[in-house]
């Protein structure tokens, strides 16, 4: 059963849906991607399910998402986006067991303003909220896996998964790797996982991606399958679903065939406590 660890799906901005100027982010293509969108693609690609994370630039709304995991809980589960200056911040983190349809939360720190969330002492309460909240957490931090670092030894209790192997936004080949040590040193931490996903966005290679190879078994090598999620970031992948699959599912060489269930979906679904109910196999479509 495949599993994927980000999907991001928007609709149009309206004055209904504002983006915020601020974000400085533009979308990943031209026109939305919708949850029935991701469906079509899932379908084709033999994908059982999904986590869907609201994107960047439409802010920190959830709605989109939610209503697709409540109408399609087999397929789609959630991890929402928290704004952390919200007055109800901490309400949300303390009850998300309460909505239906969110496994957790997704941090972004890629632009200096949400960066200083990651920095400031004062954020502390977000950290001990989560941990004593039990909600899993998805971080982004390209380039920043060093920052990471003092939470993580802090909140020993907090469920942290690593976006995009903490990769530099359009980082490739060796400059893109350059410093995968600083993720890597977050193996010590046994509540840290990773998820690899958006791969082969790091390299300019086609498929199969030959000059990542190494990279991600030094990835395998300090986390274990078991700390390692097979995620797609779909809608900026510069090959096809198929192909970004196939990448673990055939191509990386020296993974067992137990390893390559476990980062396509098996080790995901454990640390979410989350399984598609769809009969999703993962096998081609004709």
């Amino acid at each position: 059963m495949i599993v994927d660890s980000q999907i991001h799906v928007w609709a149009a901005e309206t004055p209904d849906r504002p983006w915020p100027a601020e974000r400085m982010s533009h979308p990943q293509r031209s026109a939305p991607f919708l949850p029935s969108d991701a469906l079509c693609e899932m379908d084709a690609a033999g994908v059982a399910g999904a986590v869907l994370v609201p994107p960047t630039w439409e802010g920190d709304r959830n709605d989109l998402a939610l209503a697709a995991a409540r109408a399609h809980p087999g397929r789609f589960t959630v991890m929402g986006r928290l704004a952390l200056d919200a007055p109800d911040a901490r309400d949300l983190v303390a009850g998300w067991r309460d909505h239906l349809g969110l496994s957790g939360f997704r941090l972004t720190f890629h632009t200096p303003a949400l960066r200083r969330h990651l920095d400031d002492p004062s954020a502390s309460w977000l950290w001990r909220s989560l941990e004593d909240s039990g909600a899993p957490v998805m971080i982004s931090v390209p380039g920043m896996a060093r920052a990471l670092q003092p939470v993580a030894e802090r909140y020993e209790g907090l469920r942290i998964a690593v976006c995009h192997l903490a990769r530099p936004i359009g980082g490739q080949e060796e400059a893109g790797f350059a410093d995968l040590d600083d993720m890597l040193a977050l193996s010590r931490f046994a509540h840290v996982s990773v998820k690899a996903s958006a791969t082969p966005c790091n390299t300019r290679d086609a498929y199969p991606f030959p000059r990542v190879h190494r990279h991600l078994l030094r990835v395998r090598d300090h986390f274990g399958a078991e700390r390692m999620f097979w995620g797609s970031d779909l809608t900026r992948l510069p090959c096809t679903y198929r192909q970004c699959i196939d990448l673990f599912a055939e191509a990386l060489p020296g993974l067992s065939e137990p390893e390559r269930a476990q980062i396509l979906g098996r080790s995901l679904c454990r640390w979410l406590n989350w399984t598609p109910t769809s009969p999703g196999s993962g096998a081609r479509s004709p």
